[in-house]
Formats: structure tokens, C-alpha cells, sequence
């Protein structure tokens, strides 16, 4: 079982000096970054990111992130909001899946890539730079450079929904898009999930791919390790604020987690 501690979000670190990003990276086995590598034919993911961004299915986050996108929060009154559904982004050739909840109303609902421009995945990318596998620690909208090492990261719904709470059947009519996903991205081996609900989402996408359910039902935890093919799964906190502002989540905690993604997925 992994277990640790963070940092403060990303976008409050961004005259961070690199020497303290190395040595965060010792503290977790990783010296330096993986060399970037070069993408093959994205025109596959490319369309199903198409079909994804054109989704209609749930009537209620339809309508919930339309509004959204035209009510605006004040600060983001000048912007325009994507307002679509979000497909997942990252390396082809990922090792590593990294799974969410949904995206943020105001984040990824605006910025058009899941965990970008919310508290959230300030967080995540902090951490993903750090442990190597992202190029900067800091992703402010999907136009802004960032690239990612080994891994993909999506969201199991890809709706902001009211509440950030998906509805069972929203849930599910919104896997099987993950599900086309996993099938273009034949190199995963290990999918970490941020919080219980995509822990659970995790487990149904076994069972989508054609693997039997696990029985008794494995239970989420930060750290957890399961053995699930055909991925290995593991537990972490999510980044949401009210995990990361009262510390159980920190950022030597997430940190491990990932280093462990890298360890069983077998990334230099």
C-alpha cells in the first residue's frame, strides 16, 4: 500500500525554482523527466475525441453544462466556455490511465481539457511534473504547451454535473466512451484512480472490456493496490480542494502514487 503527503497547487507555484521541483523528484525515486517522446498518428483518437465533444446522451449535464458555459462565473465573464464533453488527453502510447470524476463546471467545462484551469488539477499537474511524466507544472488552458509522459488522464463522466455528482445512469452512459479510449491506448497497464467514484468506474471498465467482476467487490483507499487484469488499479485521494486544504491529501502522497504508476508500468 502506498501511502506519503504535497505542495501548494500549481498555479500558486509558478515561479517555483526547477531546483526544488528536483528535489521533490529525488524524494520520489525520479531524477529527471522522461525524455519527450515522438507522437504517432493521433487521427483515431483525433475522431473519437470528435464523437466524445458532440455527446448528447444525459439531458440533465447537457443542460447543466450549457448553462454554465452561458451564465459564466464573474471571473471568467470575458471568456468563452467550451461547453461540451470533455475527451481525455495525453500520450498515445500512455502506460498509465489516470481517471477522474468529471470535470470541474468552471475548469475543464471552460478550458476545454479535463482537470485544466481548476484547484484540482493545479494539483495533478504539480504532481505529474514532479514525478516526471508531464513537461511543466502548471496547465492554464489547452493551448498553453503542456505535454504529457506515458499517461493519459480522463474524466469517468465527462459532463460537469450539478453538485459534482454524476447520476448512476449518467455514469454509465458516459464508460463506454473510456471504453473506446482504453481501445486506442493498447499500452495501458495501470490505471490510477482519484477517488472512490472513479475507483468504482475503474472496476465497471473491467467488466466493459470483458473481464469478470471481482468478488467481494474491492474497496477504494488511498495507496491501494489491486492486482485487477487486465490493469493493475490503484487508490489515491482525489485533488479536490476539501481533501487538499485540510491535508489528508498531500503532495508527498500523491507524489508516491504516481511513482508507483511509473515503478508498475514500467517507465524509465
Amino acid at each position: 500500500m502506498v501511502v506519503a503527503a504535497v505542495h501548494p497547487p500549481a498555479a500558486r507555484a509558478a515561479t517555483a525554482s526547477r531546483a526544488g521541483g528536483a528535489s521533490v523528484r529525488a524524494r520520489v525515486g525520479i531524477v529527471t523527466p522522461m525524455t519527450p517522446r515522438a507522437y504517432g498518428s493521433r487521427s483515431a483518437l483525433d475522431r473519437l475525441a470528435g464523437e466524445i465533444g458532440a455527446c448528447r446522451r444525459c439531458p440533465r449535464l447537457v443542460a447543466w453544462r450549457e448553462r454554465v458555459a452561458r451564465e459564466r462565473r464573474a471571473a471568467f465573464r470575458d471568456q468563452t466556455y467550451w461547453g461540451r464533453p470533455l475527451p481525455g488527453f495525453g500520450d498515445p502510447r500512455a502506460r498509465i490511465l489516470i481517471l477522474g470524476l468529471a470535470p470541474a463546471a468552471h475548469g475543464g467545462n471552460r478550458t476545454g481539457r479535463v482537470f485544466t484551469g481548476d484547484r484540482s488539477g493545479d494539483w495533478l499537474f504539480a504532481s505529474l511534473w514532479r514525478t516526471g511524466l508531464a513537461s511543466q507544472p502548471i496547465s492554464v488552458d489547452r493551448e498553453d504547451g503542456l505535454r504529457l509522459y506515458g499517461c493519459w488522464v480522463a474524466a469517468a463522466v465527462r459532463c460537469p454535473p450539478p453538485a459534482n455528482r454524476p447520476l448512476p445512469a449518467e455514469r454509465d452512459r458516459c464508460l463506454p466512451w473510456t471504453v473506446s479510449e482504453l481501445s486506442l491506448l493498447p499500452t495501458v497497464r495501470v490505471v490510477v484512480c482519484l477517488g472512490a467514484f472513479a475507483w468504482d468506474a475503474a472496476l465497471r471498465l473491467r467488466v466493459l472490456t470483458g473481464s469478470a467482476p471481482l468478488r467481494p467487490r474491492p474497496t477504494f483507499g488511498h495507496g491501494v493496490e489491486l492486482d485487477a487484469p487486465p490493469w493493475t488499479l490503484l487508490g489515491c485521494f482525489h485533488p479536490s480542494q476539501q481533501n487538499t486544504f485540510t491535508g489528508r491529501l498531500t503532495p508527498d502522497m500523491t507524489d508516491a502514487v504516481l511513482a508507483r504508476a511509473r515503478a508498475l508500468a514500467g517507465l524509465p
